[in-house]
């Protein structure tokens, strides 16, 4: 996890070969909220644009709504 002057990002990787990229900072969409932004990631840790999940990267994202998309992601 990096953490540096109001910006975030955090990796995570699961066991079925998809991961996610969760995002804070100055040019992610919810930033100014202190609101989060995630991408899927697919086992090359690229942004993976063709989930059931979603088809671009999500923004605007609460603390709670980022862990029931994480659980998302990891039951791939």
């Amino acid at each position: 996890m990096q953490s540096e002057h109001n910006q975030y990002q955090k990796i995570y990787t699961f066991n079925n070969g998809y991961g996610a990229s969760v995002i804070c900072n100055q040019s992610s969409y919810g930033s100014d909220n202190g609101l989060f932004e995630l991408a899927v990631l697919d086992k090359d840790g690229e942004i993976c644009y063709d989930t059931t999940i979603t088809s671009d990267v999500i923004g605007y994202m609460t603390h709670d709504h980022v862990a029931r998309v994480l659980k998302e992601i990891e039951s791939l």
